[in-house]
C-alpha cells in the first residue's frame, strides 16, 4: 500500500510542514556560517530550545524570556524556580537551559586550570563572572594556588542570602593549609549587580591577610563580580 502523502490527505505541502521549520533551518545555517555573534540573544536561545520543543514555534517564548530576565546570560543562569514561573516552559526546556550554564562554567574552569592564574588574569575574571555573576544569592569562593600560581582547587566556601555571606577568616586559612596552598584568590558575587566592595568586604579581606601573611600564604586578590561588571580590591588599592 503506498504511503500517505500530503496531497492524498487533502493537504498541500506547505500545510504539512510547520511554518517555523524553515526559520529553524535558516538560524542553523546562519550559526554554522557566521557563528554565534551573528545571532541575537533571543535567536541563540531559540536554538537552545529547539531540542526540548521540536513541535513548537519557540521564537515568542525566547523573546519572552529575554524580556523577562534581560539577556541570554541572565536566562541561562536564572534560578530554576523563576524559570518554572514562565508559562509554557517545561522541565525539558529548563534542563536544556541549565545545561548551557553548566557547559559555559565547565569550559571556563577548564581553561583556567591549564594556565598560571596570574599570567591569565582575564581568564580568572571570565571564569568568576561565568560561575557566579548571575547567582541570586551571595556565594564566597576561593581559588587555591600552588607556588607556581597554578590552580590546586576551586571551592565554594559559603552560600548566603541576597546581600550577605558569612565568612570566617580562620576557616579560609585552615583550608589553604589543608591543601598546601601558598596563595589564594577570594571571590564573591553581589546579586544586586553592583560589584562595588562594601566596608565589610574590605575589612574581612584585611583580616584574612593578617592571618595568612605570618603563615606564608599570599592573598593575591579579592574579586567581586556582578552582572554589571567586576571589582578587584587589589586593583582599587584597597588591600
Amino acid at each position: 500500500m503506498p504511503a500517505d502523502n500530503p496531497a492524498s490527505l487533502g493537504l498541500n505541502e506547505s500545510a504539512a510542514v510547520p511554518h517555523y521549520h524553515g526559520h529553524r533551518e535558516r538560524l542553523r545555517d546562519r550559526f554554522r556560517s557566521a557563528g554565534a555573534e551573528a545571532l541575537s540573544d533571543y535567536e541563540l536561545l531559540e536554538m537552545v530550545l529547539f531540542r526540548a520543543m521540536p513541535r513548537r514555534d519557540v521564537k515568542p517564548l525566547a523573546k519572552q524570556l529575554i524580556g523577562r530576565f534581560g539577556s541570554f546570560a541572565e536566562v541561562v543562569h536564572a534560578p530554576d524556580q523563576r524559570l518554572r514561573e514562565v508559562a509554557g516552559l517545561g522541565e525539558a526546556a529548563i534542563t536544556e537551559i541549565k545545561l548551557m550554564a553548566a557547559a559555559a562554567s565547565r569550559v571556563a574552569k577548564g581553561q583556567l586550570s591549564q594556565r598560571k592564574l596570574l599570567s591569565s588574569w582575564a581568564s580568572v575574571i571570565d571564569y568568576c563572572r561565568t560561575a557566579m555573576a548571575f547567582a541570586d544569592k551571595e556565594q564566597f569562593r576561593i581559588l587555591f594556588l600552588d607556588k607556581r600560581n597554578q590552580l590546586i582547587a576551586d571551592e565554594v566556601q559559603q552560600v548566603g542570602t541576597v546581600d550577605h555571606t558569612p565568612v570566617y577568616p580562620r576557616e579560609v586559612i585552615k583550608r589553604a593549609l589543608e591543601l598546601s596552598a601558598t596563595a589564594i584568590i577570594m571571590v564573591h558575587n553581589h546579586p544586586s549587580g553592583d560589584p562595588t566592595p562594601s566596608s565589610a568586604d574590605i575589612q574581612m579581606t584585611k583580616s584574612v591577610i593578617d592571618i595568612a601573611s605570618p603563615l606564608g600564604i599570599s592573598v593575591h586578590d579579592h574579586i567581586i563580580v556582578g552582572k554589571n561588571g567586576h571589582a578587584s580590591l587589589k586593583g582599587m588599592k584597597l588591600i
